[in-house]
């Protein structure tokens, strides 16, 4: 499991670059991706951060010449937080052009997308979004199958504890983030790699099913 943060704290930065966590960015923080970190590119769509498509993809493109492609695990579409119909006519038109920068593009899933609100073959990530209930439900679990059948990679937003980071380990999702590294942020840097460190000495039943078949295996 990978968990995707904020570079907050000297040692947060220092374990980025050591690869022991990834970074996450948007076009409101204006941090620096530390050297040889893993990022990904939120949109700011949740929350105050929105520049406006323009701005966004202008900074999206600026932050692939800065940093390469090759350590970017994805950037999130536009979406419209807790809107599934909204969120698929906001990305459609984007998907295409993260993918030209030569990164991934994420497609955050939300409450309702089930109902064939999910172009399955313009994306590479699904990034669970939405609403807690629906995220942590047996709807969301069964799309995580379906996009790991896909050949997908599977994100879930919003991870602030050791339950919600096993239960995504759970759901086979192969990346988390969230904000808690930025509440005290050197302390809960020591717990939440804790947490990743029991993941990986205990790995869920899942993870062990998926390991042991072929992917699209039934």
């Amino acid at each position: 499991m990978r968990y995707f943060g904020t570079p907050s704290s000297p040692a947060i930065r220092a374990a980025m670059t050591a690869g022991r966590i990834a970074c996450m960015t948007t076009p409101a923080q204006g941090n620096r991706i530390p050297p040889g970190a893993t990022w990904a590119a939120d949109n700011g769509k949740f929350g105050k951060g929105w520049p406006g498509h323009a701005r966004w993809y202008e900074w999206l493109a600026n932050t692939v010449d800065r940093y390469g492609p090759d350590r970017c695990a994805w950037a999130v579409a536009p979406d419209v937080p807790f809107d599934a119909e909204g969120t698929l006519a906001e990305s459609l038109p984007w998907l295409p052009r993260i993918r030209a920068l030569g990164i991934p593009a994420a497609f955050a899933a939300q409450d309702g997308c089930e109902d064939g609100l999910i172009p399955w073959d313009d994306f590479d990530v699904l990034f669970l979004a939405g609403t807690t209930e629906w995220k942590v439900g047996d709807v969301a679990r069964r799309l995580t199958r379906e996009a790991r059948e896909r050949g997908k990679t599977i994100h879930m937003g919003r991870v602030n504890s050791a339950a919600r980071l096993r239960l995504a380990a759970d759901f086979g999702c192969e990346s988390a983030d969230g904000t808690y590294l930025a509440f005290g942020p050197d302390l809960n840097l020591g717990r939440l790699t804790g947490w990743l460190d029991d993941l990986d000495d205990r790995p869920t039943l899942l993870q062990h099913l998926w390991t042991a078949q072929p992917q699209g295996a039934p």
